[in-house]
């Protein structure tokens, strides 16, 4: 461990003539070290230490460490637009850190979100000083990853980031007004009237992204993905199981991990975007649920910077946390899971009685050979549940991927709901391990041009407590094939025996995504006024059959 020198404060300038500062944090010690890179919108003194140590620490391990202001962000010049200019000044910004005094020319980049970014979209100039990088929580295609989720508009956590970055503005314009007034607003989320953000932001990317609500050439331009396609680095991928950018740090993990001769190691733990701790939402995932990452990234960049064998690349490249067990597990691909399907079953009721579906295991469905189901004792065969949709009382998100807070809540409350369609399982004879993509198939019909379709699956403790495990949300446009397929969010667990499994279904997971009016998108006051109650059928038995395909280890 070296002395670390007190804090300098330093400016480079863009191609442009754009002036960027940065704070620097040097080893005492007259040799030439590697430089680790951070470049953020936050303001360069946070340095991400919500989820990293601080620059100091890593200093101490023998690094030059930069934690740079982003373009019109801090006290950097320039207008801040998002992701505009990070490829530019990305590149400029690796050049001027590789030729630092006491550098030797070897430049690596951490960070994790916004700071997550500005790795991808750096490296995609192939600047020859980077050599590794260590994107956490990202989105590879904004569209899908990011901004919206099967179609629909991720609502709470966009409007919040907007309005975070519009204060910020609001801040360093020195608009006392502007930024009194967004302050507020971020305080109470204006999910029921998000139009109020084009009087106080009118600015803000917002509205960009609620304007493009398909996948385009907005997206296809705007994503690191389309400037990625020719890059080969050493990547160390991070995230959490209930970060609402997993999808993209799976993506970008799998795709370049697909074509890449150069090392791709994953990890994900129980976190949400953050902190990164041992407690996410209500539960505690015990003491080695706390973050690893700052070990690990020293001795990555130990390999990739320094050429020291760390012995890492020797070892698995996949460290997943398995909750349940509530330890760290490898494996040596994400494709270890076999699928198995338990189908729904029901007696008409689930509508307005808790657990009257049911989800029973069967092996796959093969022509003419219908499954196999459980049933209720003393009940008549139905085929059918109906829930009806309340605009005015939508079905509320709590916790998972998307919600405000994330992570792992008791729902049993929102499963007594009447617009709550539940399927449960017989409680287990023995444990069962989760690994991969959850996949629900809903075949449905509504009696609106347009509608929703929220997804949970939950263990059912014998207490009769529930908590949710993952979930996955679908818009559903006019003109759509049935039966309707729900990716969730990718998971890793082991169930234990004697809970049960349970299959919640919706038409809204609201503020988490943004309603359906029955013909698109809630985004408005005006939107609002025009939603329809909307009737959604879903068949559970007969030719027309709703399964859940679990990968089971």
């Amino acid at each position: 461990m070296y002395k670390v020198l007190p804090k300098q404060t330093a400016s480079m300038y863009t191609r442009d003539g754009v002036r960027l500062d940065a704070d620097i944090y040097r080893p005492d010690a007259a040799e030439n070290f590697p430089v680790l890179l951070m470049r953020q919108p936050y303001g360069r003194a946070i340095a991400s230490t919500v989820v990293y140590a601080h620059p100091r620490w890593y200093a101490a391990h023998g690094y030059i460490v930069v934690i740079q202001d982003v373009r019109g962000r801090g006290t950097s010049a320039g207008e801040f637009k998002l992701f505009a200019h990070e490829i530019a000044d990305g590149e400029d910004s690796i050049y001027w850190a590789a030729h630092l005094p006491g550098s030797n020319g070897k430049v690596g980049m951490y960070g994790f979100s916004y700071q997550g970014m500005t790795q991808l979209y750096a490296a995609a100039a192939k600047p020859s000083a980077l050599k590794t990088i260590c994107p956490a929580m990202i989105g590879y295609d904004l569209y899908t990853d990011w901004a919206y989720e099967g179609g629909a508009f991720c609502l709470q956590t966009n409007i919040a980031w907007a309005i975070q970055l519009a204060t910020e503005t609001a801040r360093l314009c020195n608009d006392q007004p502007a930024y009194q007034a967004l302050l507020t607003t971020a305080r109470n989320l204006p999910v029921n009237n998000p139009e109020i953000l084009q009087q106080l932001a009118p600015e803000s990317f917002y509205h960009e992204w609620a304007a493009h609500p398909q996948t385009d050439t907005y997206w296809e331009e705007l994503s690191p993905k389309r400037h990625l396609q020719a890059v080969d680095l050493p990547m160390f991928h991070i995230g959490g199981w209930f970060d609402t950018y997993l999808r993209g740090t799976l993506n970008l993990y799998k795709d370049i991990a697909a074509r890449s001769i150069t090392a791709q190691h994953l990890l994900v733990g129980p976190w949400a975007h953050l902190p990164w701790g041992r407690k996410v939402g209500e539960v505690d995932f015990g003491a080695k649920a706390a973050s690893p990452v700052d070990r690990m990234q020293i001795r990555w960049f130990d390999q990739f910077l320094k050429d020291i064998d760390t012995g890492l690349l020797q070892e698995s490249s996949i460290c997943l946390f398995e909750m349940g067990s509530n330890i760290w597990r490898t494996f040596p691909s994400l494709n270890t899971a076999n699928q198995k399907s338990y189908f729904l079953s029901t007696t008409g009721l689930a509508s307005i009685r808790e657990d009257s579906g049911i989800l029973s295991n069967a092996s796959p469905l093969k022509s003419g050979n219908p499954p196999t189901r459980l049933a209720p004792q003393n009940s008549a065969p139905s085929t059918q549940d109906v829930l009806v949709h309340d605009p005015w009382r939508p079905a509320p998100s709590l916790g998972g991927h998307a919600g405000l807070p994330a992570g792992v809540f008791e729902r049993s409350h929102l499963d007594c709901r009447s617009d709550v369609l539940t399927y449960t399982t017989q409680p287990l004879t023995e444990d069962l391990h989760l690994l991969g993509d959850v996949v629900i198939e809903i075949d449905c019909s509504a009696d609106q041009p347009s509608y929703d379709l929220s997804a949970v699956l939950s263990q059912v403790q014998p207490d009769g407590k529930v908590y949710n495990l993952t979930q996955g949300y679908i818009h559903c446009p006019p003109i759509t094939a049935v039966p309707m397929k729900i990716q969730l969010q990718t998971t890793c667990v082991r169930i234990a025996k004697g809970n049960a499994l349970r299959l919640s279904l919706s038409a809204a997971c609201f503020p988490a995504y943004a309603m359906n009016s029955g013909n698109g998108a809630v985004l408005n006051s005006d939107d609002l006024r025009n939603a329809q109650v909307i009737t959604l059928t879903v068949n559970c038995g007969g030719d027309r059959n709703s399964q859940i395909l679990l990968p089971i280890i």
